[in-house]
């Protein structure tokens, strides 16, 4: 006979344990490009980040630094600066006392404002010359931005250059000349001076070249605004012309940059920095209308 094992009972059934509450979760973070989402939500797996000024100035300076025509324009004022300055100091001489020792610079450095004043030009008409505004304005669709940028760092640029000719060409003039030594406040005008004045001729240009969106028309307006009132004022030879006669030579641009070397045409006119001070008026309200046509016009 076989022993069968002994049934077991079974077990009381437990109650179930209640439900705990849950603490709420946090919502999840919106993606970082939701506000650019398009139709439907998507969202693009490509990195889109808001934009400032400061994309816009590296945008800038790469095309300014990335063409010819800058390469070129401030290669040959560097050349002007530096080899005029130069060899007017070996035609005079060390054996001949100047005074003042640093106004020989003044010829190469308005030579070399016109090729300032044709990259200041160039750097914006080129653009709706070919139409390259359109991409400019679909990357960076605020014009206000994008005409800040380019005045920004074609100003800095020209600034930077400028002086750097200037300040060469003083140091060369002082040390092969014999006359009196200049004053802090002469070196600061024929290095400094000269070249905040030839910088902001440069960025009136990109003003008109904004104003007229042409490169031969804005060029030639510049010129007529650097050499017109001399030469005008050579052909006014009556008596009843001479104040007008007067005036256009004491504002005339040759004769601003001059002063700053010390060496003015007449002897009445602006003195020390006030031609800097003229010029930098006249170029904020040019400024002032190439932003107003900026905003109005189409591209």
């Amino acid at each position: 006979m076989m022993l069968q094992p002994p049934v077991q009972a079974p077990a009381p059934a437990q109650a179930p344990a209640p439900a705990q509450p849950q603490a709420p979760q946090p919502p999840a973070p919106p993606h970082p490009q939701q506000a650019y989402a398009g139709a439907g939500g998507y969202v693009s797996p490509i990195p889109v980040r808001p934009t400032h000024l400061g994309h816009a100035l590296l945008s800038e300076w790469t095309k300014i630094r990335s063409v010819r025509s800058t390469i070129w324009t401030l290669g040959v004022m560097l050349l002007l600066c530096v080899g005029i300055g130069l060899l007017a100091a070996l035609a005079a001489g060390s054996d001949r006392e100047l005074d003042p020792v640093l106004g020989l610079g003044f010829v190469g450095v308005l030579l070399g404002s016109l090729c300032v004043i044709t990259l200041g030009v160039l750097s914006i008409s080129s653009e709706y010359g070919t139409g390259m505004v359109r991409t400019t304005l679909t990357a960076c669709p605020s014009r206000v931005r994008m005409l800040t940028a380019k005045a920004i760092v074609f100003f800095t640029l020209a600034l930077v250059i400028t002086t750097v000719a200037t300040g060469l060409v003083a140091l060369l003039d002082s040390a092969m000349l014999n006359g009196p030594a200049p004053t802090a406040d002469q070196w600061l005008r024929a290095t400094v001076g000269a070249g905040l004045y030839v910088a902001l001729l440069g960025l009136l240009a990109l003003s008109v070249g904004t104003l007229l969106r042409h490169s031969a028309g804005a060029i030639s307006t510049m010129m007529g605004v650097v050499l017109l009132p001399m030469l005008l004022a050579l052909f006014l030879q009556g008596e009843s012309l001479k104040d007008v006669q007067q005036a256009l030579i004491e504002y005339s641009v040759p004769s601003a940059l001059a002063t700053l070397y010390d060496i003015p045409f007449l002897s009445t006119g602006p003195t020390g920095w006030t031609p800097v001070w003229i010029l930098a008026g006249v170029t904020a309200v040019t400024l002032g209308g190439a932003y107003a046509a900026v905003l109005q016009r189409d591209v």
